[in-house]
């Protein structure tokens, strides 16, 4: 399958952290993150999937889209 070029913001210490753990585990940090996304997509469930943890990052989504305002 051919691989598309994207482009994702990622918090500066979050991807120093990710880039540690792919020269330890000696993958390129596009290979880790699509193992990880392919992992967190066949396991059918997610943090959404928590009733609790839906409501929160509802939350967290309407503080964010609401902090946007002018």
């Amino acid at each position: 399958m051919a691989a598309k070029r994207v482009l994702i913001s990622i918090d500066e210490r979050l991807l120093a952290r990710i880039d540690r753990l792919c020269d330890q585990r000696g993958l390129s940090r596009s290979r880790y993150l699509a193992q990880l996304a392919d992992t967190d997509l066949l396991s059918g469930t997610g943090p959404g999937a928590d009733p609790s943890v839906s409501a929160a990052l509802a939350a967290l989504d309407a503080l964010v889209a609401e902090a946007g305002r002018p």
